[in-house]
């Protein structure tokens, strides 16, 4: 099998990081194809020996052509939350591409259980992960958890009023590093295993949103309080914040998910896969602290 390795969005905050524990690994820059709507964006990469390609999602044919020569191709899923099912069809306009450039195994970055999730956006990675499984391809569906990262959304306005409105209520979230999710991926990306695979990859524990805060008021010196609200009240207040109407569905949605408990999962899945316990959020939260306004 071809062991050329596809990195589709090279330029996004995941897909660098990937690249970065690729190489890491000691998977020679020759090997690693770097894909992305902005080549210029990468000139670091191309100047290491990584071959970097222009690749759209919304371009079916220069997808295929951009895809030649690859062995394993990783879809890193779109940020074309529109409402609309946009991102599906550019997940599929891949999927297909892949097919056409005779690539041997497909790899995707999905979400736990998307069967049934109440987030928005669930059906865009439930349909990419049939189009994947309907090619018959070996296949990896990394089902990424919710990253520690997503919490600098929501904390630093939180953190400065004293009060963090949620309507979660005795929700838990397994909140995971992107950098140990990268490293899991790539720790995966270089098996040569030809048989399907499917990671789950979270964190090690459940925290509720009360936990959360307690640890960023540890972690800062800021003390904050939650204050539970309904879905109703805490859309209306992302709308006074000015935040646009459809991640405000999406954010909702997300408040719906963890109350659900849908985000509660913890597997071993990542230490598995790289060998030692992902970052504790604690000390995520510590690390990070000044980007939390502390």
């Amino acid at each position: 099998m071809n062991d050329k390795i596809f990195v589709t969005g090279a330029a996004g905050q995941l897909g660098r990081l990937v690249i970065k524990q690729l190489l890491a690994r000691g998977v020679a820059p020759h090997r690693i194809i770097a894909g992305t709507r902005s080549p210029e964006k990468l000139a670091d990469l191309a100047a290491a020996g990584i071959e970097v390609r222009r690749a759209d999602f919304e371009d079916s044919r220069g997808l295929a052509e951009a895809f030649n020569g690859a062995g394993t191709v990783l879809i890193i899923s779109t940020d074309a939350l529109d409402g609309t099912d946009t991102r599906l069809k550019q997940h599929r306009n891949a999927v297909s591409a892949a097919v056409a450039a005779d690539v041997k195994r497909l790899a995707y970055t999905s979400q736990p259980n998307p069967d049934s999730s109440l987030l928005t956006f669930a059906p865009d990675h439930l349909g990419t992960e049939q189009a994947i499984k309907a090619t018959g391809l070996p296949y990896v569906i990394f089902r990424n958890g919710w990253y520690q990262e997503n919490l600098l959304r929501a904390l630093p306005n939180a953190l400065k009023s004293g009060q963090w409105h949620s309507a979660a209520e005795g929700g838990r979230t397994s909140y995971v590093g992107r950098e140990d999710i990268a490293e899991a991926m790539a720790a995966a990306l270089t098996t040569s295993a030809s048989e399907s695979r499917t990671y789950t990859l979270t964190g090690s524990e459940a925290l509720s949103t009360e936990d959360i805060a307690r640890l960023a008021s540890q972690a800062t010196g800021r003390i904050l309080s939650v204050a539970h609200v309904t879905d109703g009240q805490f859309a209306a207040g992302l709308k006074a914040a000015g935040v646009p109407e459809i991640f405000v569905s999406v954010l909702v949605s997300a408040e719906a998910e963890t109350r659900a408990g849908n985000l509660s999962i913890v597997t071993d899945h990542v230490e598995s896969l790289i060998g030692h316990a992902p970052r504790r959020l604690a000390e995520y939260l510590r690390e990070a602290k000044s980007a939390f306004g502390a």
